[in-house]
């Protein structure tokens, strides 16, 4: 051999080595072979197809199983996240059906817990792309983190009389609920090949996905698809109503198709076959009914009234971990006067209003915070503790119940004194993304942050969040009611506003009555 030749293999040796350190082996899924990337000591792969595109005919059906393929898939940048009801529609796509991994595991046998992310978003906006959901800070703890995309807006949730009679099951709506359960089915198949284990999945969301986590947790179709259910600033446990208000967003199908005619009109159209044939695009904005398109109870994905089904022992008993944030009410509109706060408490509440705006009370001249927490309980605080109540009490498993209040101690001639911890604050802190270039982060909020992305990487593990380095957290039932607090530290405490929780309790259960279900309509 001449000394060229010897050094041309040499070089060629040196290349594959050097290649084979920067870029992992594909991994094989059922559909073929995918190709990831290193990063920060994991191996991450981006957009890879779970479902077909929900394009053309696939519109307005339940997600069908990707298309095999020949060539090595690179599975290195996001997909498009789907299209909105709302914002410029860049960057999004009616194709958006794609998952991403994030796996420390260094081979495929080492069966690493798994965490599935479904974001947020009012069931009308969101995707996988967004920043903070970066899945690096989580996987570095001890798991594989998977986010799953969904249809959202009326893509994702239109009912229509027609679709329900071209399904097979005679019900519509629900497509982007059925989008995370064919997501999971994908996981259980092919999740061993990035070294996850199938055997220990645990999803977890906030807000619209921490309201899908409440659902899955409630729908047969998901039954065996996780072990474990962290609901951030969710749950979906009110009653259906056809004028919808937060904490009761759920439409009957029946209704939801009204809502679906109503749309088409809107459209210009008087047929499924006519609205599929306009560009996604194009078609009408901001969703329907009350302007947002919403999961509805069809008797198939969303069997009945969550409440009901919980308490006949209807749901998927695994460990949950909820909660919610102190200041949730901050984010949506809050009423300007005590005379606003006032009138739009009795338009919903009806005869409870007076007991609730006692519970709730405003200022003579101003809405604090005790009457904003009125609209937290309502869409969050009561969700999450009656979910912690019902899973303690008719499940097997056991329930977590926390309450996110970190946030800076503003002077009392500040304009932001008396705020507490906003809607979505708490998603940096899990995911340890905080804001470094943001003068209000502390100490403390890298102590809580690190704290809450031990918490939710431990319950991936051992369906309970105790561990090493992190103070105890007991869980929940009505005989020993204790919520882990996040306020400059961890710790135990009581139930935050529990008496007034209560008050509102007894609306819910009033409207599950004949005489309450009569007044909502």
């Amino acid at each position: 051999m001449s000394i060229r030749s010897g050094l041309f293999i040499f070089l060629t040796l040196i290349s594959i080595e050097f290649c084979s350190a920067q870029n992992p082996a594909p991994v094989k899924v059922q559909e073929g072979l995918v190709q990831g990337v290193f990063e920060e000591g994991l191996t991450i792969y981006k957009g890879i197809p779970f479902a077909k595109p929900p394009v053309g005919e696939l519109r307005w059906r339940a997600p069908q199983p990707a298309e095999k393929w020949d060539t090595v898939l690179q599975a290195n940048k996001f997909a498009s996240g789907p299209i909105e009801s709302w914002g410029s529609g860049e960057g999004k796509s009616e194709d958006c059906l794609y998952l991403n991994v994030w796996t420390p595991a260094k081979k495929a046998d080492e069966k690493v817990p798994v965490l599935v992310w479904i974001y947020g978003g009012g069931f009308n906006a969101g995707s996988t792309s967004e920043p903070v959901y970066n899945g690096n800070a989580l996987a570095k703890k001890g798991v594989v983190l998977v986010s799953i995309a969904y249809r959202v807006g009326n893509l994702g949730f239109l009912a229509h009389p027609e679709l329900s009679a071209e399904n097979p099951d005679k019900v519509s709506g629900n497509y982007g609920l059925l989008d995370m359960i064919a997501g999971l089915q994908w996981i259980q198949k092919n999740i061993a090949a990035f070294g996850g284990d199938p055997n220990k999945v645990t999803i977890f969301g906030e807000s619209a996905g921490g309201i899908a986590v409440s659902m899955l947790c409630a729908s047969p179709l998901a039954k065996g698809l996780f072990h474990g259910a962290i609901s951030q600033s969710g749950g979906s446990f009110g009653p259906n109503r056809v004028t919808t208000y937060p904490g009761e967003n759920m439409k009957l199908l029946s209704d939801a198709e009204n809502d679906g005619l109503a749309y088409a009109k809107k459209a210009g159209v008087s047929s499924i076959a006519d609205l599929r044939k306009i560009e996604a695009r194009k078609l009408p904005g901001g969703g329907f009914g009350q302007g947002m398109a919403w999961p509805i109870v069809d008797g198939y994905v969303v069997p009945g009234d969550q409440y009901k089904l919980y308490e006949a022992g209807k749901f998927n008993d695994t460990p949950i971990l909820v909660g919610y944030n102190s200041d949730e009410g901050l984010s949506f509109s809050p009423p300007k006067t005590p005379e606003e706060y006032i009138s739009g408490v009795q338009k919903r509440y009806g005869p409870f209003a007076e007991s609730l705006v006692k519970a709730y009370p405003a200022g003579e001249t101003t809405v604090p915070k005790t009457a904003r927490d009125l609209a937290r309980d309502a869409a969050f605080g009561w969700q999450t503790w009656s979910w912690a109540l019902l899973q303690s009490k008719l499940g097997e498993s056991e329930a977590y119940l926390y309450y996110f209040d970190q946030h800076p101690d503003y002077p009392e001639n500040s304009p932001k004194a008396g705020f507490g911890s906003p809607h979505g604050q708490d998603v940096a802190y899990v995911f340890n993304h905080l804001d470094t270039s943001n003068p209000e982060i502390t100490k403390a909020d890298f102590e809580i942050s690190e704290a809450m992305a031990t918490y939710w990487t431990n319950f991936a593990k051992y369906g309970h969040p105790n561990g090493e380095g992190v103070p105890e957290w007991k869980p929940f039932s009505s005989a020993n009611p204790v919520v882990m607090h996040f306020n400059k530290v961890p710790k135990m405490g009581s139930v935050p506003s529990e008496e007034s929780l209560k008050v509102l309790d007894k609306y819910f259960e009033w409207r599950r009555t004949p005489e309450g279900a009569e007044w909502a309509k």
